[in-house]
C-alpha cells in the first residue's frame, strides 16, 4: 500500500515522500507487458503474437521504471488534491531521487520525494485607505476649435495651387543632406516628406510664401522648427530625436508638390461623415459632438492614470510572503534552459514582481467574482479590428466583420491573450470602484505634467 508524507523544510516550502510497494505497480506493469506484446512489430513474429517473455527481455526495465514512476505521479497528484493544497508551479524532484535504484528483477519498496511551493494567505491592500486623485480634464473652446479644424482638413478637398499662400498649404518635399552652401554631403541622409506649412516656425514660415513646385530652400533643422516638430523631422530623417548635433545638420528641401485643402463646409453631408450615425443636424450638435469625444479621450488618459496609481499601491502595500528557496530552484530547472544559481538569484526580484502581481490580480477574481464571459472576448477582437481600419465601434456591422472575430476565437493564443487583457481590465474597472479618489478639474498642460512626472511608473 503507497503511502505519502508531508514535512515542512522551510517557509511555504514542503517537502512530500511517495513510498510505492510492489503491489502498487506491479499489477500495471504486467498490464502493461501484455499491452505492449499485443502492438510490438518484431521480425519473426506475428504482430500480436510476441511472447510476453521476449518483451520482457527486449523492453522489460523501461516498461517497469515508467509504470513505477507513473504509480509515484498518480499516488503524488491524489494526495494534493485530497488535501486541497494551492501550490506554485509543479513539484520539483528532489536530488535524493534516485531511477537507477528501480530494478525489474528486484521489485521493491521505493521512495521518492518532492519539494512544493505553497502560496501564501495573504490581504490585497485596502484601497479606500490610500489618498488618491480622479483628474477631469477641462475641454476648451480653443480646443473644439482646433479639432473642428483637424476634422474640416481631414475631410476637405485636396487642390493643387501654384504656389504657396499660407500655414495651411500642404507642401510634398525631399530633403537632401547639404553642406552650409547647400552642396551635397557624399553618403548623407535623404528622406521624402508631406509637412503643412503651419509645422514650421514663426520666423522660417515667411520665406515659403510664393515658393512653387520645384523650388527649394537650404535650411537647418534647429532653426526651421521648434520643439515638438523638430523631434518628429529628427525621427523621421533617422536621427534621434534629442540629438542637438542632428539638429544642426543642413539640408536642402525640395518642393515636389504643393497643395492645399479646401476644408468641409459645416453642413449636414459633413456632420455625418464625421460623426456617422449620430445624425447631427446643425453647428451646435456638432460641436457638441466634438466635445464629447475629447472629453472621452481625456476621460481615458484620467482613467489610465488613475490605474498607474491602483497597481502600486496594490503591489507596494499589499504583504505577501513568497518559497524564495524553492521558486528560485524553480526559475534553475522549469525553464526549457537550465540555468544557475546565480542566474537564478538575478532574475528573482523581477519574477517575484510579476508572481506578486498574478497572486493580487488571481485573489480578487476569485473573490469578487471577476468574470471573462467569450462575448467579451469577441468585443476585444471588434475594438482591435476597428482600431487597426480606423472604423467606429457604432458603424453597422457587416459580414466579414463577424467571419473575422469567429476566426479569431479559433486563435488559442489570441484568445489567451484578450482573456488576460480582459480580465485586468475589469479588475481596474473593479478597482477604480473601491477607490476614494478625490476629484480635481485641471487644464491639458497640468494634466500633461502630472503624466511626466509618474513617467517612471510604467506597468
Amino acid at each position: 500500500m503507497a503511502t505519502v508524507t508531508r514535512e515542512n523544510i522551510g517557509l511555504l516550502n514542503d517537502k512530500i515522500t511517495v513510498k510505492v510497494a510492489k503491489d502498487d505497480y506491479l499489477p500495471s506493469f504486467e498490464k502493461a507487458l501484455k499491452q505492449y506484446s499485443k502492438t510490438a512489430n518484431i521480425p519473426g513474429f506475428r504482430k500480436g503474437m510476441v511472447p510476453t517473455g521476449m518483451i520482457k527481455k527486449m523492453h522489460g526495465q523501461s516498461v517497469f521504471t515508467d509504470e513505477v514512476l507513473r504509480t509515484v505521479e498518480k499516488e503524488l497528484t491524489d494526495y494534493m488534491t485530497k488535501e486541497n493544497l494551492e501550490i506554485f508551479a509543479q513539484p520539483l524532484p528532489m536530488s535524493e531521487n534516485d531511477a537507477r535504484q528501480i530494478n525489474m528483477n528486484e521489485p521493491a519498496e521505493y521512495a521518492f520525494a518532492f519539494e512544493i511551493g505553497l502560496k501564501p494567505d495573504f490581504k490585497v491592500a485596502d484601497l479606500g485607505k490610500e489618498k488618491m486623485t480622479r483628474y477631469k480634464v477641462n475641454v476648451t473652446e480653443e480646443m473644439i476649435n482646433e479639432e473642428e479644424d483637424r476634422l474640416r482638413m481631414r475631410h476637405g478637398k485636396m487642390t493643387e495651387p501654384e504656389s504657396v499662400t499660407g500655414d495651411d498649404n500642404v507642401l510634398n518635399v525631399s530633403f537632401v543632406e547639404t553642406d552650409a552652401n547647400g552642396n551635397e554631403v557624399e553618403g548623407g541622409v535623404k528622406k521624402d516628406n508631406s509637412l503643412l506649412v503651419k509645422y514650421f516656425n514663426a520666423s522660417f514660415r515667411p520665406g515659403l510664401n510664393g515658393k512653387k513646385k520645384d523650388d527649394s530652400v537650404v535650411l537647418q533643422i534647429s532653426a526651421a522648427f521648434d520643439e515638438k516638430e523638430r523631434e518628429w523631422i529628427l525621427g523621421d530623417l533617422g536621427f534621434d530625436k534629442h540629438d542637438a548635433e542632428a539638429a544642426n545638420k543642413f539640408f536642402k528641401m525640395m518642393i515636389t508638390k504643393v497643395g492645399l485643402v479646401e476644408k468641409a463646409e459645416l453642413n449636414e453631408e459633413f456632420f455625418n461623415a464625421a460623426f456617422p450615425g449620430k445624425e447631427i443636424k446643425d453647428e451646435a450638435g456638432f460641436r457638441n459632438a466634438v466635445k464629447e469625444e475629447i472629453q472621452s479621450y481625456w476621460d481615458k488618459q484620467a482613467s489610465n492614470h488613475l490605474q498607474h496609481e491602483v497597481y502600486h499601491v496594490l503591489l507596494d502595500h499589499t504583504k505577501i510572503e513568497f518559497p524564495e528557496t524553492f521558486l528560485k530552484r524553480w526559475i534553475q530547472q522549469g525553464g526549457e534552459q537550465p540555468k544557475t544559481a546565480e542566474q537564478a538569484e538575478q532574475e528573482f526580484p523581477t519574477f517575484a514582481n510579476q508572481l506578486k502581481w498574478t497572486v493580487i490580480i488571481d485573489k480578487i477574481v476569485r473573490e469578487h467574482g471577476v468574470e471573462v464571459k467569450p462575448e467579451d472576448i469577441q468585443n476585444f477582437a471588434k475594438q482591435q479590428l476597428f482600431g487597426y481600419m480606423g472604423m467606429n465601434m457604432g458603424d453597422p456591422e457587416q459580414p466579414w466583420i463577424t467571419d473575422y472575430v469567429n476566426r479569431m476565437m479559433q486563435d488559442r493564443k489570441f484568445v489567451e491573450d484578450a482573456y488576460h487583457r480582459v480580465q485586468t481590465e475589469k479588475v481596474f474597472g473593479w478597482a477604480e470602484t473601491q477607490v476614494n479618489a478625490t476629484d480635481k478639474p485641471v487644464s491639458v498642460d497640468e494634466f500633461t505634467k502630472e503624466l511626466e512626472k509618474h513617467q517612471h511608473h510604467h506597468h
